[in-house]
């Protein structure tokens, strides 16, 4: 359970998410909510690449946490030939390399995942000679891999998207989220008409809440807001609040790389006086 935020703007990339993370029983009913799931990566360190996850939290035995990890040190290992050259690296090639790489990971799940075991997955950021950063998504279930989807190209000035629990997010920024349009139909309307009003409605009625002139620490504002607002939405909503804990938040400029600007530890450091680089 989770929301996440992606937003681009010219000077940089920002994502952003929550920490709840539920366990659900065979039967689809949600056993408990932890508080502390880690759901934003850095993909190579010291370069500008962000990863985010939404949907499933585990394949199998191991946590999407660590298999992202795991994917980290391929992309990193030096000498190998699955790791990036820093010199010349795309984001379209992390990306596919990335898709493939969780894809052979779930095809490995046994038993197979239910039917309503969908897994996605973010990657922001620049490549070795890009000036502007770019948005992808792919996502997993039933066996299939859908995408990569460009979400945010290198041309694009402003782009901001989520993915999870977005209904707060849409409520806010469309002023509906997608039950209307089973609304609608119960209500007299074509699947096509409703289709047609709800394309209108998003394109007439959003809320322009992001601005390409956003400097870097507004873009970092509005994402950690947006994140809020879902797990204010869902707290107050009947049942599990399924959005929440606290949220990490990392950025990537194209001079200053990658930044975490949120984030918690399971240690702090004050107890651990050696560490340099603190995990995830």
């Amino acid at each position: 359970m989770t929301v996440c935020v992606a937003i681009k703007v010219r000077d940089c990339i920002v994502f952003a998410a929550d920490s709840a993370t539920a366990a659900i029983n065979p039967a689809g009913a949600v056993e408990n909510i932890w508080q502390h799931g880690i759901k934003v990566f850095n993909l190579y360190r010291e370069l500008p690449i962000v990863g985010m996850t939404a949907g499933m939290g585990n394949f199998g035995r191991e946590s999407i946490s660590t298999l992202a990890k795991d994917l980290r040190l391929q992309l990193m290992a030096e000498g190998s030939p699955d790791s990036l050259d820093r010199n010349t690296y795309t984001i379209n090639e992390v990306v596919q390399f990335s898709s493939n790489y969780f894809f052979q990971k779930y095809q490995q799940i046994q038993p197979p995942p239910a039917d309503s075991g969908v897994f996605s997955f973010w990657i922001g950021g620049y490549g070795a000679d890009d000036m502007q950063g770019s948005i992808w998504n792919f996502s997993i279930a039933n066996q299939s891999l859908v995408g990569p989807i460009e979400i945010a190209t290198e041309t694009d000035d402003d782009k901001v998207a989520w993915g999870g629990q977005g209904q707060a997010i849409q409520r806010l920024i469309f002023g509906f989220d997608d039950n209307l349009q089973s609304h609608l139909v119960a209500h007299g309307a074509t699947q096509q008409d409703a289709q047609q009003i709800l394309d209108g409605l998003r394109q007439g009625a959003q809320t322009p809440l992001v601005n390409p002139t956003m400097p870097v620490q507004d873009a970092i504002n509005l994402a950690d807001f947006l994140v809020d607002v879902s797990k204010q939405y869902s707290k107050f909503l009947p049942g599990p609040t399924t959005v929440g804990g606290s949220t990490d938040i990392a950025t990537v400029t194209v001079h200053e790389g990658f930044k975490w600007i949120k984030r918690k530890h399971y240690y702090p450091l004050s107890l651990n006086r050696l560490e340099t680089d603190h995990a995830a």
